[in-house]
């Protein structure tokens, strides 16, 4: 080779530096476990949910107020089968102070469970609203 000839230098932005490359593969593995971690995630919460569903869930679809210290309600649940538990209700004033709040007994039998119960109150009480069910 004569010392007039150069090899010829490639252009270093035309093919993407080599930087470039290594960075997006980190931020490819960063991503793909972030992605791993947030369907664990979902999973985990979704799973938990619907465990908690199917043991014992209730509604109260309709109450009226008897009088200034008395709230009848309706009270439905629906459970796995065998799981015993409570449900409790609040009841609130027109003006939104509590009321009244009881734990309504939930028997094993059945796997729904509807009643008719009174819920003492210390005014007169505008709603009725289940705050949840927890089995035993």
């Amino acid at each position: 080779m004569s010392a007039g000839t150069r090899t010829p230098q490639l252009p270093e932005d035309r093919y993407g530096r080599r930087g470039d490359r290594e960075n997006d593969r980190r931020l490819k593995a960063a991503g793909a476990v972030c992605g791993v971690l947030l369907l664990g995630l979902v999973a985990w919460l979704g799973g938990s949910y619907l465990i908690r569903e199917t043991k014992i869930n209730g509604t109260v679809p309709a109450f009226q107020a008897l009088s200034d210290t008395e709230l009848q309600l309706h009270l439905a649940v629906r459970k796995s089968d065998g799981t015993a538990g409570s449900c409790t209700v609040r009841s609130q004033a027109e003006n939104g102070a509590v009321v009244g709040v009881a734990d309504f007994p939930v028997p094993a039998e059945g796997s729904e469970y509807d009643a008719v119960v009174s819920l003492r109150t210390t005014a007169r009480g505008t709603t009725a609203e289940l705050l949840g069910c927890t089995p035993k």
